[in-house]
């Protein structure tokens, strides 16, 4: 199953634009459908990987054989988020043909652990990475010593 995975990790601020991103994101997860990937792993954060999730829902339209696994880093993760963002959030939940949870409760280091559970568990990792610092930089990092096929939006955005 491993090598018919790919993982999402990307930045909760998207400063290109929202329109350019989907696309190449989009089109980045055709291609990799088209050369046999079924199981898109998203880790429920704000931003990228809320993009993502969406996208698949979107493209499993038209391939309806394609998997949204959702592995989230503890049940309480939309605290202080804001409502339109947990309705999206539940939507996604609702849409996903499988939910994980890496914990229980929120503890420092959950989010680690579910990047860590993502690429543990992929073959591929479509990321949206700007800068070499932080939560996003330290999975695609993972992800590369892992020996997972790196794709990053952010870099097509700039060709």
């Amino acid at each position: 199953m491993k090598e018919k995975t790919c993982c999402f990790t990307g930045h909760r601020k998207i400063f290109a634009p929202i329109d350019d991103v989907q696309h190449i994101l989009y089109t980045t997860i055709e291609k990799l459908i088209n050369s046999g990937v079924i199981y898109y792993g998203a880790g429920g954060a704000l931003g990228f990987d809320t993009l993502a999730a969406l996208t698949v829902i979107k493209l499993r339209n038209i391939y309806p054989h394609i998997k949204l696994i959702m592995v989230l880093p503890c049940k309480e993760q939309t605290k202080g988020w804001r409502n339109e963002d947990v309705e999206t959030y539940s939507y996604i939940l609702r849409q996903a043909d499988k939910v994980v949870y890496t914990s229980e409760k929120y503890y420092p280091g959950c989010m680690h652990k579910r990047n860590r559970h993502l690429v543990d568990n992929s073959s591929h990792c479509i990321c949206y990475l700007e800068k070499s610092t932080g939560g996003t930089a330290y999975t695609v990092n993972y992800a590369n010593q892992s020996g997972l096929k790196i794709y990053n939006v952010a870099n097509e955005l700039n060709k």
